[in-house]
């Protein structure tokens, strides 16, 4: 579903990614782990096009979406979920979920398709806020709304990232079932995450990255087999 192949990324003059690759695949889950300023987030900001000085091959559902602008890279079924949440706080959480909301479109055929009800199931707390503020909304509950947004717009793939920073642990956990459900429901889901119990939770493969180059890729039980790895790149 999703291949980066060779990514580079500039910030001006400094390069802040060295050749990353990686899948993957619909319904399966891929964790980019690594420490505060690794260049989890960079990678996916680089994927989403929010990052102008970027080189090499991306693929989406088998087109290149390299050179293409976020919003293009949107209608073609890839969505993101930012690690600040971007809601709208002066709109209701009914109003931030109509925002995310795009119509069907011709190349998105089979991607599970999402309401406010659909959502609303997915995240129960949703429902009895729809007349709230995004404001008035706690950061968990946000980070829920940021996940439905982007469901709105019923992708084929979504970028999570670092969803569970910040968070209380109930609501970790409850974002981590939730993860495992858009799984089950056949979608890609690429998250960045250095939380271990997070990552354990939801995550099927992992790839480690570590100062913007790739240091490990393979099975999530193959990543925690390997002590210097997960010694190295996670957080418990």
């Amino acid at each position: 579903m999703l291949e980066v192949r060779n990514l580079n990324a500039h910030y001006g003059r400094a390069q802040l990614l060295f050749d990353v690759s990686f899948s993957a695949n619909a319904g399966e889950v891929l964790v980019l782990v690594g420490r505060n300023g690794a260049g989890k987030s960079t990678t996916m900001k680089a994927v989403m096009g929010l990052i102008a000085d970027v080189s090499g091959d991306i693929r989406f559902d088998g087109q290149s979406i390299a050179g293409l602008t976020p919003h293009e890279i949107a209608r073609r079924g890839l969505g993101y979920v930012p690690e600040d949440r971007r809601i709208f706080t002066d709109l209701t959480v009914a109003e931030n979920l109509e925002v995310g909301r795009l119509p069907s479109r011709a190349n998105v055929t089979d991607a599970p398709r999402w309401s406010v009800d659909r959502v609303c199931e997915l995240f129960p707390k949703l429902l009895e806020m729809l007349d709230r503020p995004g404001g008035q909304m706690s950061g968990g509950e946000q980070q829920m709304l940021t996940i439905a947004r982007t469901l709105m717009g019923n992708p084929k793939a979504v970028l999570l990232d670092e969803p569970s920073e910040g968070l209380a642990p109930i609501v970790v956990e409850h974002i981590a079932r939730s993860v495992q459900a858009l799984k089950r429901e056949g979608l890609c889901v690429v998250l960045s995450e250095q939380n271990l119990n997070f990552a354990r939770a939801v995550a099927d493969r992992a790839v480690a990255i570590d100062r913007g180059t790739v240091k490990f890729s393979g099975s999530f039980a193959e990543l925690e087999a390997d002590p210097s790895v997960k010694n190295q790149y996670l957080k418990t």
